[in-house]
């Protein structure tokens, strides 16, 4: 389910709040609440396998019987909020209504049977004999927790059908309303569509963005930017491009550097479609995994498996292989823009390869009828040989490509050609603008050219995506200026045609700009600066920009110390779980106490992930980002409860100020434990961590619930002020 608002897309995502299409109010504050109720779930979840899992024989305290009775009483508190929001959904949407009630009946069901098995406070009692618990029935519980998870996972699959259909019905009318605008022939009506256009593509905007956020595969969320960019930039260039035509209705330029911006559009709305239904148009194939780094490591892992089993490949197949990857490499060597000496390089590098893979076969054959030790050396040795050569070819393609970009950036980051072709529109020099559109001609198949070579070093799909993307942008927008330019050199004094050019050249500037963030991207890749990733209860690595983590090195825990963080972050769930409780009592009251308990408890969550080896944690970056930022928001906290006490009585401001009082030492404590570096005691800094913030979420939860009935009680005294008053003045009035 979509939940948190996606990037300022097209027209300003977040600029559609509570809003959905036309018969369909499903809206942002609903989807929110759906992602709060899963996060409130997944936690509660774990902890029912424990209780599961827990042995029979352990001493039944009150502390663990409390314990028990509590998750059990979050489990069917939380499902019942699940069970709203599914209803919900339900009452907007009839042709899911019937599926969807019946999956919130099984949930709520499931819920009510383990709260009733674990509520064993009272087991320690006499009279609580012949009681059917946890204790007793343990199958029960497994069953509630199996029926649970089905029904939760039913009304969610349902649920992401209903985002998908809405996604659907938000494209048919934008292309509705393009087909509108296509066809307009004035003015006056053109800014009455094009007004409920914008309204629809925001709209759009917003819930492409949500699903981006939602998108697990990492090459599809890459589809998905890149289709959202298009639509983002279309959007200005679609409304400067439309006022040129009707301003200049019988200028074919004007009238080809339209169409051109709906074409790519209507590709693009496609595309967003495809990825949300996952499906592709008759006959398309996939083209993003052709790349020659791709190829090679697909090659390595194939050889590699020689080491185990001899008859596992094929000898025909191994080199078929490899004449795919150096037939790639042609690229670079047939390309007018490499280097004579990248080019001997790469040529002399591919002869290598198929040099050392003959001798590898050689020795493979011996191999497979002589199982001698200097054999398996040998064949050892030829691996790794092949190995070396290989990433040697990968370095200097991967330095030609970058090199090659990096000079084209610094080449062109004066755009003189984009000036020069604005000064002879405005002049109405058509000589000037043959010369200058040849110009950009050149550039454009430069860096197209260039896209294609530095794709084949990118070395993962999403950056592959990227440059298609920025490949298609140059194509297609260089063509775009050249007619636009073209239009104002017809109309040297048009206003709107300059100021059409100048969209143009914009969205040309921005694709070279974005192209300087992907070569550093792909240079971090390549360097091993990105995707670092690890297990569970991996610890940060260090990063080499960050003197923070410098001394953090990768540590590997013992039972001991693993059985502890987990249990702090199991802790930890049941708190994020009671603070979203509390967040629900306060509706759609919005105000700086609930955005920064709602931003404390969604850190506090990703924490709890983290001690699982799972979420979005993904670097030591990310965790050190994420623990300053819960220990900012504990103070702005803080700071708004002590605005909110200003306007109580004593007593009450007191209760308030002894809890204030409590969290910003906390705070201030996790931000000193995040910078202080702790040599070879990693397992210490993050049980340090997420015993401050598991500290800071009862406070949070504490100060949550007082708040609450604080305000309720305030505005109680208030109106009871206003009903004296108006009563007063009736009185004196009569």
């Amino acid at each position: 389910m979509a939940a948190s608002p996606g990037p300022a897309g097209v027209g300003g995502a977040g600029a559609v709040q509570g809003s959905g299409p036309s018969g369909f109010a499903f809206d942002s504050g609903l989807e929110i609440k759906t992602r709060s109720v899963e996060q409130t779930l997944l936690p509660l979840v774990s902890q029912i396998t424990t209780l599961i899992n827990h042995k029979d024989n352990t001493k039944k305290s009150d502390k663990t019987l409390q314990a028990i009775q509590r998750v059990g009483q979050a489990v069917n508190l939380a499902v019942g909020r699940f069970v709203k929001v599914g209803e919900a959904i339900a009452n907007e949407n009839w042709d899911l209504k019937e599926e969807i009630n019946i999956a919130c009946i099984e949930a709520k069901q499931a819920g009510e049977t383990i709260a009733a098995l674990t509520d064993v406070s009272s087991l320690n009692h006499p009279e609580s004999d012949g009681q059917i618990t946890i204790f007793t029935d343990k199958t029960g519980v497994i069953k509630a927790a199996r029926l649970l998870l089905s029904s939760v996972t039913k009304v969610l699959l349902l649920a992401d059908r209903v985002v998908i259909k809405q996604i659907i019905t938000s494209r048919n009318k934008v292309l509705a309303t393009m087909e509108r605008l296509e066809k307009v022939n004035s003015f006056q009506e053109f800014v009455q569509i094009f007004s409920q256009f914008g309204n629809e593509m925001v709209e759009f905007a917003h819930l492409t963005g949500d699903r981006q956020n939602d998108l697990k595969d990492e090459k599809k969320k890459a589809k998905m930017a890149a289709a959202r960019a298009v639509l983002e930039k279309c959007t200005m260039m679609l409304l400067t491009a439309s006022k040129t035509c009707l301003r200049h209705p019988h200028c074919e330029s004007a009238h080809k550097n339209k169409g051109g911006v709906f074409d790519r559009m209507k590709v693009a709305l496609d595309k967003v479609i495809e990825i949300v239904t996952d499906s592709k148009p008759n006959g398309e194939t996939d083209n993003s995994s052709i790349s020659i780094f791709a190829g090679i490591k697909e090659f390595k892992m194939n050889i590699e498996t020689l080491r185990e089993n001899l008859y596992f490949q094929s000898k025909e197949n191994l080199s078929a292989m490899l004449e795919v990857i150096l037939e790639r490499t042609e690229d670079f060597t047939d390309s007018a823009y490499t280097s004579h000496e990248h080019r001997e390089r790469i040529l002399e590098l591919s002869t290598q390869a198929r040099r050392e893979l003959q001798q590898l076969i050689s020795v493979w054959i011996q191999a497979q009828s002589k199982k001698t030790k200097s054999i398996a050396e040998e064949l050892e040795l030829s691996i790794l040989k092949i190995s070396h050569s290989l990433n040697e070819l990968k370095k200097e393609l991967h330095s030609t490509a970058t090199q090659l970009v990096a000079d084209l950036l610094r080449y062109h980051a004066d755009h003189v050609v984009l000036k020069a072709l604005k000064l002879t529109g405005v002049e109405g020099n058509l000589e000037g603008l043959a010369e200058y559109a040849c110009k950009l001609s050149e550039q454009k198949e430069q860096l197209v050219e260039t896209c294609r070579l530095l794709r084949h070093v990118c070395g993962t799909e999403p950056l592959e995506i990227t440059c298609i993307h920025a490949e298609e942008t140059f194509q297609v927008t260089g063509q775009q200026i050249i007619s636009a330019a073209e239009t104002l050199t017809l109309h040297p004094s048009s206003k709107i045609a300059k100021e059409n050019l100048d969209v143009f050249c914009e969205a040309w500037e921005s694709q070279i700009s974005d192209m300087s963030t992907l070569l550093r991207e792909i240079n971090d890749v390549f360097e091993g600066r990105r995707g670092e990733k690890y297990g569970y209860l991996s610890l940060p690595k260090p990063m080499k920009n960050n003197a923070n983590l410098k001394s953090l090195k990768p540590d590997k825990a013992d039972s001991e110390e693993q059985a502890k963080i987990a249990k702090l972050g199991l802790k930890l769930g049941l708190l994020t779980s009671d603070a979203n409780c509390e967040i629900e009592k306060w509706g759609d009251q919005e105000s700086e106490i609930i955005r920064c308990g709602r931003n404390m408890a969604r850190v506090a969550y990703s924490l709890y992930l983290f001690t699982r080896g799972e979420g979005p944690l993904k670097t030591s970056q990310d965790l050190i980002h994420q623990l300053e930022v819960f220990a900012d928001e504990g103070l702005q906290l803080a700071s708004s409860v002590q605005a909110f006490s200003k306007q109580l009585k004593d007593d009450d401001k007191l209760m308030l100020l002894l809890e204030i009082n409590k969290l910003i030492p906390l705070c201030h404590q996790l931000q000193t434990i995040t910078k202080t570096p702790l040599q070879n005691q990693v397992f210490l800094k993050v049980d340090k961590c997420i015993t401050k913030t598991r500290s800071m979420m009862a406070i949070l939860v504490q100060l949550l619930s007082l708040c609450y009935k604080l305000l309720k009680k305030l505005q109680m005294e208030n109106n009871r002020w206003v009903s004296v008053t108006n009563k007063d003045s009736v009185d004196g009035k009569t």
